[in-house]
């Protein structure tokens, strides 16, 4: 029996202005994460502090809309208190679900906070239903955000063989690896993504205006070089343009956004539980425009989906705010599948 499809519209919160422009542009819910490690976005300038938290919990539950909070590294021993506070806090101020990745801190918080909503992080790497049920039937979770690595036929799989609920990324950056489970900025930088909280540190970051053009580099590795009529992207290896056998190009992954609203009416009738926006370390400007687009969307797939069409305005809109300015159904769509 088809499953109920909730559609919600889940956005990106990395400061208390982006989270009030995706309330107010339509977002059923946010997510969001606390100025430290706890979380896969620790930016500087980024996340919230208790005061600008609390505050950001009582302008969405004001506006009845979901708050969740990301707590998706990996605790270290010497460290463990400050996940464990973390998860105390959350329980504290009431939000609607807390997003974990690491299997300890989901036994503390179902044991510690019996009634706290758990989800699992895309940090966790569960690409299959077995390992979604796993954490179902020892922590109790609800909703599991899968890995941008899975054709929609697998994704269809995974709704077949479990009762959680099922997140998916509609739209933003696009990771090429598996989630939680990338090494290469470790191998850059000596700081995991899962311990440190962000995927190219804002320490190991250069930009420098060379003979050749500008260079961007990573804990000293020479990333990409652009013309003066280039934009300069942030420098992250999977995104570099390197030399191979005399070429140069984008050896792993070329700068583009995850774009599905022509996949709109499938999800809906898979029953995917919620659209995920990616983007906590973008402005309020992106939040408020991307909420805005897809929020037009998925009311229109909802209320007609026999004759959806994703309106080449939309698409105009979110290839604005796009990585390379263009955009990709990545691994949901294989025609040679």
């Amino acid at each position: 029996m088809p499953r109920e499809s909730l559609l919600e519209l889940i956005c990106p919160a990395g400061s208390l202005p982006a989270l009030k422009a995706a309330v107010d542009h339509g977002a059923d819910g946010v997510y969001l994460g606390l100025k430290d490690n706890t979380n896969a976005r620790n930016f500087a300038g980024l996340n919230f502090d208790a005061k600008t938290l609390a505050e950001g919990i009582r302008y969405a539950k004001a506006h009845n809309r979901k708050v969740f909070m990301a707590l998706n590294t990996y605790p270290q021993p010497a460290t463990l208190d400050r996940w464990h506070t973390a998860v105390d806090k959350a329980a504290e101020l009431g939000v609607d679900a807390v997003i974990l990745a690491d299997a300890g801190l989901m036994a503390y918080a179902r044991k510690t906070h019996p009634a706290l909503r758990l989800h699992l992080s895309v940090q966790g790497s569960a690409t299959n239903y077995e390992a979604i049920n796993f954490y179902q039937e020892r922590f109790g979770i609800r909703r599991a955000v899968l890995p941008r690595v899975l054709s929609l036929a697998q994704v269809e799989n995974v709704l077949a063989n479990t009762e959680v609920e099922i997140e998916l990324f509609g739209f933003g950056g696009l990771c090429v690896m598996v989630e939680g489970r990338c090494l290469l900025s470790s191998y850059a930088c000596g700081d995991s993504p899962n311990t440190f909280g962000a995927c190219s540190p804002g320490h190991a970051v250069r930009w420098e205006q060379t003979a050749k053009g500008m260079e961007t580099r990573l804990n000293g590795i020479l990333i990409d070089r652009y013309a003066d009529n280039e934009k300069a992207g942030y420098p992250t290896l999977c995104k570099g343009r390197f030399e191979v056998r005399g070429e140069t190009y984008y050896a792993l992954e070329e700068p583009t956004s995850l774009n599905t609203l022509d996949m709109l009416p499938e999800m809906l009738r898979l029953g995917i539980a919620a659209i995920k926006i990616e983007g906590r370390q973008r402005s309020p400007a992106y939040v408020a425009q991307v909420t805005q687009v897809w929020r037009a969307a998925i009311d229109s797939v909802k209320s007609a989906p026999a004759i959806f069409a994703s309106k080449p305005a939309w698409t105009a809109q979110l290839d604005k705010v796009s990585e390379g300015s263009m955009h990709t159904l990545g691994a949901y769509y294989r025609p040679w599948k």
